[in-house]
């Protein structure tokens, strides 16, 4: 679940914060980042989590992942924060969380080189870029650093207005951003497009924009996640495909 919501309007000028991104390294930072997880999708979106831990946000591949953060070392909090489960992660663990959703059976050959990213999310009063351009450096060095060459997760699309928007939204991406045959996949709780109006001039959110700018593919119709009340759109990330302005940014890639 790769989550983004709007920035808050502020009416004075933000001061520069002293962020730091990185892997948490102690059971006290993925506790506090599975706690803001909470906060922004059970709270403030209004997602049903099952959890035995009240305000805290935690399945079965939590233990399996490693937790990428953004920290506020002034404010001493967490801000920001990925949740990764690499290859051999996901053998451990049975497979991987958008299987659940999804049957991947055709990315089957890049198991060994696929890593799975979700739970997405950032604090309600640091949602103004800073943030999630710290997380996806740190994603590009995780990749890097590893030598993995495929990122996958599932891209949401609300569905308060019933779905109409995420089917349009779908009808208008696939036209330039759909993967190659080869690489689709196939939702278990399909979205019920035909039912659902496709014509709608919907804007895309802005994670979503983000990976298809940077080289992403939509790998197939999206699902229906009713424990959030969102459409998900399975992306598919060759590291490989990434565009030389993102590369350059976030992975030190040279002309």
């Amino acid at each position: 679940m790769l989550q983004h919501l709007q920035p808050r309007q502020q009416t004075t000028a933000r001061k520069t914060r002293n962020l730091h991104v990185g892997l948490a390294s102690s059971e006290t930072e993925i506790l506090e980042a599975q706690k803001l997880r909470y906060r922004v999708f059970a709270d403030e979106m209004g997602a049903r989590l099952p959890t035995r831990s009240p305000g805290v946000d935690r399945d079965l591949y939590d233990p399996f992942c490693e937790h990428l953060i953004v920290r506020d070392e002034d404010a001493g909090r967490i801000v920001g924060t990925y949740r990764i489960l690499s290859p051999s992660a996901a053998r451990r663990v049975g497979g991987y969380y958008s299987e659940n959703e999804f049957d991947l059976t055709r990315l089957q050959h890049l198991r060994g080189q696929l890593v799975e990213i979700g739970r997405s999310c950032i604090d309600a009063d640091y949602r103004s870029g800073a943030v999630i351009a710290l997380l996806w450096s740190g994603l590009a060095r995780y990749m890097q650093e590893n030598g993995y060459e495929y990122l996958i997760g599932c891209a949401s699309v609300s569905m308060a207005d019933g779905g109409h928007v995420a089917a349009s939204l779908y009808n208008r991406l696939r036209e330039k951003h759909l993967a190659p045959l080869e690489y689709h996949v196939f939702p278990r709780c399909p979205l019920p497009l035909a039912s659902l109006r496709g014509d709608l001039d919907a804007e895309a959110p802005p994670l979503v924009k983000g990976y298809l700018r940077a080289g992403a593919w939509i790998c197939g119709e999206p699902a229906w996640d009713p424990d959030f009340n969102t459409a998900d759109l399975p992306i598919l990330m060759p590291i490989g495909r990434v565009d030389d302005r993102y590369a350059r940014h976030f992975m030190g890639r040279k002309d």
